[in-house]
């Protein structure tokens, strides 16, 4: 018994010495701090939190997750290729063995070493896919409440700025600068003394310290608490046992939708799913070279179900216009559909089982042209010379067209260019849609001659096919007939509106230029190679 009380002792002396040296410390700039727990509790309880500063940690209160491996396996993989993503995966378990600062450090030279700093816009347009989803939403709703907001993070500025100021609408971000020779990164990030004297000199300016300002951080974040407690009259604490119990941002909450993003990876790249996905990588090479060989070479009435049993899966839906595909025509079908990946044409292809079907596109890489197993003519983006090649094409036998101009991931359809509306007067609307699980088969800023190759790298890609009713002379006519009163924007909006319901898509007026500026800094022309 005399021993169990002397160790009650000892621990009620550690747990005091804890409280006023450790707590006082953290508190003697300003005496008048609060420390509590629970923010999501705590700060729900306060109704208005509008004329209040909140100032937060990025990665220890608002993102669920406690790993930052993902991310910096995404910067690794998107900027620097698969031999650094491997490097940085074999490394990990000997990171996770380092303290928090000497790991990020090290994740950040192994991600970052050498990459051009003018290239690397994985931060606003890859990064924020994976963010957002990781972003917990009781402290979203916290901070969505506040007046100003302030974001404080350890990682670099140029990873988490575009994802908070684009994304999440917040005001100032503060993270840690990159040091960078001759235009590339040397994968060192300045000290953290530095980015505590830009916090100081931005409070400076920004004039929060005249207000009530709330600071909310981890229990972990040790550097975090020291900063808050300079400028923060209330500070609350995260733990861990909150963000495990917290719900994900939910898509339609997203203060902006999320529309374009771009980077190859489909799913997140967590330890485990990237030790999957270099498992899975010698027989995806493989599986995809088989694909494409039987695609290219064999009949429609061999390769479908040899695709099929590789894991290819094709789903057809027809709606009540057989007898115009298959009825005899002075000139061919136009389809019009939606743009997922380059092999839209040639699954619509596959659908029908013809493989004299002809396709025009804006972004076909030279290979893709080689190689494509149907007949593809490349735009000119002069209207004029477009439509009379359309017209020449469409006299020789069924076309396909994507209005869009370019592909689109997202449940969203990009504004229809008209077109399409003005060189038939029979449109059959096609509604396509695709799904992958490890990697996308559409870039931005890739090389688009790989597109097709990473759609077919993924073990169960699928694509529905749905041949809508027809827009003709007798249904809803196009502008072709001149007493129907319907402009080619209106027969174009309204394509796009069929195809949008069929899909459970949203229509927008977004167009192929806003989607290159927004995702790689450019117009959208691509190099033909």
């Amino acid at each position: 018994m005399s021993g169990n009380n002397k160790i009650s002792t000892l621990r009620g002396l550690v747990i005091f010495l804890y409280r006023f040296f450790i707590l006082r410390r953290w508190c003697h700039r300003n005496p008048k701090q609060k420390y509590q727990k629970c923010p999501s509790h705590g700060l729900h309880q306060a109704h208005d939190l509008s004329p209040h500063t909140l100032v937060f940690n990025v990665e220890g209160a608002l993102l669920k997750s406690n790993s930052l491996f993902p991310y910096f396996m995404v910067v690794a993989f998107e900027a620097g290729g698969v031999i650094r993503s491997l490097f940085l995966f074999i490394l990990y378990p000997f990171i996770c063995l380092m303290s928090y600062e000497m790991g990020l450090k090290t994740m950040v030279m192994l991600s970052f070493f050498g990459v051009k700093k003018e290239s690397f816009r994985a931060g606003k347009s890859v990064l924020p896919k994976y963010f957002l989803e990781d972003v917990g939403f009781e402290m979203f709703e916290v901070l969505k409440r506040g007046g100003k907001r302030i974001g404080v993070s350890d990682l670099p500025q140029v990873m988490i700025d575009g994802f908070l100021k684009d994304n999440l609408e917040i005001e100032v971000v503060v993270g840690r600068e990159m040091k960078i020779a001759g235009g590339y990164y040397l994968g060192i990030m300045e000290a953290k003394q530095k980015r505590e004297l830009a916090f100081d000199k931005l409070v400076q300016e920004e004039r929060v310290s005249s207000g009530h300002v709330i600071g909310i951080t981890s229990f972990h974040s040790s550097s975090h608490r020291s900063l808050l407690s300079q400028f923060c009259q209330e500070i609350y604490f995260v733990r861990n046992s909150d963000k495990k119990s917290w719900e994900s941002l939910p898509r339609d909450q997203y203060p902006k939708p999320l529309i374009f993003h771009d980077g190859r990876l489909a799913i997140k790249p967590t330890p485990l799913n990237t030790l999957i996905l270099f498992l899975w990588a010698p027989f995806a090479a493989v599986l995809a070279a088989a694909r494409i060989v039987v695609g290219l070479n064999l009949p429609y009435s061999v390769a479908n179900p040899f695709l099929a049993f590789c894991g290819i899966h094709l789903t057809l839906t027809v709606s009540n216009h057989n007898g115009l595909v298959s009825s005899n025509r002075d000139k061919g079908c136009l389809f019009v559909c939606n743009h997922r990946t380059l092999l839209d044409p040639l699954y619509i292809s596959f659908a029908l089982r013809k493989k004299n079907i002809k396709a025009v596109t804006y972004s076909l890489s030279r290979l893709s042209e080689l190689l494509a197993p149907i007949k593809t003519v490349r735009m000119t983006r002069d209207r004029v010379t477009d439509g009379q090649v359309m017209e020449r094409l469409l006299s020789q036998g069924d076309l396909v067209v994507c209005p869009e101009g370019t592909t689109c991931r997202e449940p969203y359809l990009l504004r229809f260019s008209p077109l399409f509306s003005e060189v038939s007067d029979v449109i059959v609307p096609v509604a396509i849609d695709s799904h992958v699980s490890f990697f996308y088969g559409t870039t931005a800023s890739g090389l688009k001659a790989f597109d097709p190759i990473f759609f077919l790298l993924n073990p169960f890609p699928s694509y529905t096919v749905q041949l809508l009713d027809p827009i003709s002379g007798g249904h809803s006519s196009t502008c072709r007939e001149p007493d129907n009163g319907k402009s080619k924007f209106e027969v174009a909006n309204h394509v796009q509106h069929t195809i949008g319901n069929a899909l459970g898509f949203e229509c927008t007026n977004l167009t192929r230029r806003d989607k290159y500026l927004i995702l790689a800094g450019n117009n959208g022309l691509v190099n033909k190679k």
